[in-house]
């Protein structure tokens, strides 16, 4: 079972700079940003004013309006990710047709909290028979795989992890695993996040994480003056399958995991450990997963959240893993267009990476204009570059002092 390969075949990106496989990559390659004012709820004297806003979801576009009391905005997102990633892979499903080899593995950070916000305002207003009688159904992590599962009949493993910001690279690394152990022939992996809330928006802004600049130059990774993340919202899904399961369908494929790590810091919950430690055993150990060594590496998809300690801490990182070769790979922060939808990083971008192998473009890191001596690595600035991958790396890390790292191959 050990030699199973998991590659993948379907992408589901929905986010600001478009959803779909061809918006969103056409929203990449236009190399401008989808962040904003934030305009979802009054900002009642908070000093962030951006954010990743999604104002283009239709959820009518895929469910039937009695359906939609039962699906929050976050549930929404997963399961329409879930439907894009498999109508862009070409593998029939079907509820009625139950599969139990097919599996989901899904991340968030917050999932339905923000639903649990408002119901709670309409409990204050007028108690207990105010509140929709299907919030506990909502507000838990759950509710993503367990909707995609119900929607598509797939009765295989089962999971929503909540690792902070690596939730979504955590969901792909398990599908790995779940492939690689035998345990399933197709895992639907991704993740979600829709946290654009009052409360929410203002727990964040209370710790100062997030940026005070003004959009969309708000987020700009690496960046000298860069001055915190930009939360954003939105999901994506990939269909993770066996190697000859997808060659006998005759599948596209995007890329092969290779490799996965995840690891903690145990030190801080906001700041990585002062040395670094851990974030370097993360992606050392991704690439040992991936019979990978340091020099084949083309391409860092980087987490780059735009804040000063996590990005000068992982270009450090990069610099002690990748010793002389560091300062020729090009590394991109892309959150400077999809702003940064927590749970849900991951797998956008894994999504970018994959369509970064196929569509031969590494996308740059938008408002880069000030080099940040601490920070000294190729990060491609402003404009993407022509170039085909053979190895990506891609790193995830998140609040708890949680790291998560990917290696993508060409296949």
């Amino acid at each position: 079972m050990m030699n199973r390969r998991a590659v993948i075949t379907g992408v589901g990106p929905i986010s600001c700079i478009g959803s779909g496989r061809e918006k969103f990559w056409q929203g990449i390659l236009a190399e401008k940003s989808g962040i904003g004012l934030l305009s979802r709820f009054p900002l009642m004297g908070l000093e962030p004013r951006s954010a990743g806003e999604i104002n283009d979801f239709d959820p009518l576009a895929f469910f039937p309006a009695k359906s939609l009391r039962r699906l929050d905005r976050y549930a929404q997102f997963a399961v329409a990710s879930a439907f894009l990633a498999l109508r862009d892979s070409g593998l029939e499903w079907s509820p009625e047709a139950p599969d139990p080899r097919r599996g989901v593995s899904f991340g968030t950070a917050l999932a339905g909290i923000c639903n649990a916000e408002y119901e709670h305002d309409a409990f204050l207003k007028g108690g207990f028979k105010a509140v929709s009688p299907l919030l506990a159904l909502q507000v838990f992590g759950g509710s993503a795989h367990s909707n995609i599962a119900i929607s598509c009949g797939f009765q295989g493993v089962g999971t929503t992890n909540s690792n902070s910001c690596a939730s979504g690279t955590v969901a792909l690394g398990e599908a790995l695993r779940y492939i690689r152990e035998g345990l399933a022939d197709v895992i639907l992996a991704g993740g979600s996040e829709a946290p654009l809330s009052p409360l929410t928006y203002g727990a964040f802004a209370q710790i100062r994480t997030m940026s005070t600049a003004e959009p969309p130059q708000s987020c700009r990774p690496f960046d000298l003056k860069r001055d915190g993340f930009v939360m954003g919202e939105g999901a994506a899904s990939l269909v993770v399958e066996e190697y000859s399961h997808a060659k006998a369908r005759g599948a596209r494929i995007y890329a092969e995991i290779l490799g996965f790590s995840h690891n903690n810091d145990a030190h801080h919950m906001t700041s990585p450990h002062p040395t670094g430690i851990t974030t370097m055993r993360a992606m050392r150990d991704a690439l040992s997963d991936a019979a990978t060594n340091a020099d084949e590496i083309d391409y860092i998809n980087a987490h780059g959240s735009s804040t000063q300690v996590n990005d000068s801490n992982e270009a450090r990182c990069i610099h002690e893993v990748f010793g002389v070769h560091a300062p020729t790979i090009p590394v991109s922060g892309t959150k400077a267009y999809t702003a940064h939808p927590l749970g849900a990083t991951g797998a956008i971008e894994a999504v970018i990476c994959s369509l970064a192998m196929t569509e031969g473009y590494l996308p740059p890191t938008l408002h880069y204009e000030t080099p940040d001596p601490e920070c000294a690595l190729d990060v491609i600035p402003n404009q993407g570059r022509e170039a085909r991958p053979r190895k990506i790396l891609s790193n995830s890390f998140g609040f708890g002092g949680i790291n998560s790292c990917l290696v993508l191959g060409a296949v």
